[in-house]
């Protein structure tokens, strides 16, 4: 086993860190919310940097486009459509076996938020669903956990560091969530991997400066950078605005929305995820078993890949489903109920 001392002596030499700081990053708990490209990037570097405990949260598996900017996955992993949670905690132990990392191949949901979110000390956005993150705010302001919010797309990207009752929340920043979906993705403008990375390391730059204590260094200011168009803009945060419905007067809105959906289309993807109510009726090897001889199949006890010259699924053990190469929803539950059943 690596000495404590040594494999963070350049961290621990950085004064404002020193051992004790170090020892506080080994006592902390982080979950991070997506493990694309920001989230490879923040994970591996909290990882690296000592933090004792993360929860990786993901409800996607990995494809070839993905391989330009999500920096934990290899084309092995592309091919065999690996799902990204378990991947990514594979590859993160093989870099520190002496954190605890758990992966969580979900969604996140209002049913489920405050079990995944409620029990950390940072919560970290690595997600480009912006009603994801609503709920992430909302979990954050009502047990009092700070967040990283980040967003990187084509060449530019935004973060901030929330700390409930210090800073504006999400809603305090940009209104509350109306449900619309319209904004720029990777899918949509493309993206380069260069800004994912300055976004992901001055979110974890911020992260780390509050888990050693070092609160006075905090930024306390939206960070916007364009590395294109070589701007870089900073706007002061301010107070929370006293007619917040979210922070100040404690409606948690997101939180109230139970309904997980059936269907949910990945923009620009050619992927539907279905997601019945209820769960599997039989496990993920029998249900492999079945689908031999209909199919390539593979399986662990997290997913199963089931491919035919017609389609590819990816079936999670919750009974949650991407149907790759479909963009229409019916059809989708169609080849669902056909080999799953629904």
């Amino acid at each position: 086993m690596v000495d404590f001392t040594e494999r963070y002596s350049r961290q621990i030499r950085f004064q404002p860190i020193g051992k004790e700081g170090q020892q506080m990053l080994s006592a902390a708990r982080v979950a991070i919310v997506g493990l694309g490209a920001l989230g490879t990037v923040l994970s591996s570097q909290l990882a690296r940097a000592g933090v004792g405990y993360l929860r990786l949260i993901d409800r996607d598996v990995i494809e070839v486009s993905n391989l330009q900017r999500q920096l934990l996955y290899t084309e092995q992993d592309a091919e065999a459509g690996r799902a990204k949670a378990e991947a990514a905690a594979e590859a993160l132990v093989k870099a520190n076996s002496q954190i605890q990392i758990e992966p969580v191949l979900t969604d996140v949901t209002a049913v489920n938020a405050e079990e995944l979110l409620g029990d950390v000390d940072v919560i970290v956005d690595g997600t480009d669903n912006l009603q994801v993150r609503y709920l992430i705010n909302d979990v954050a302001v009502k047990h009092g956990i700070p967040w990283s919010y980040g967003g990187a797309v084509s060449s530019y990207g935004t973060t901030v560091f929330i700390e409930p009752g210090q800073t504006p929340c999400l809603v305090c920043l940009f209104g509350a969530d109306d449900g619309s979906a319209g904004h720029d993705t990777c899918d949509t403008v493309g993206v380069l991997a260069p800004i994912v990375s300055m976004i992901a390391s001055m979110q974890v730059a911020e992260i780390i400066k509050f888990l050693t204590g070092n609160r006075q260094a905090l930024k306390r200011e939206i960070t916007y950078v364009d590395i294109w168009q070589n701007e870089f803009r900073s706007l002061r945060l301010g107070t929370p605005k006293e007619e917040c419905i979210c922070c100040q007067k404690r409606q948690f809105l997101s939180l109230q929305h139970k309904d997980e959906g059936l269907v949910v289309s990945f923009c620009g993807r050619q992927t539907i995820q279905i997601k019945p109510q209820g769960k599997l009726n039989v496990s993920l090897a029998i249900l492999a078993e079945r689908l031999k001889a209909l199919g390539r199949v593979q399986a662990n006890r997290n997913l199963l890949r089931f491919e035919t010259s017609d389609c590819t699924i990816s079936l999670f053990a919750d009974g949650r489903a991407l149907i790759h190469g479909v963009d229409d929803i019916w059809e989708a539950k169609r080849i669902y109920a056909q080999y799953i059943g629904l």
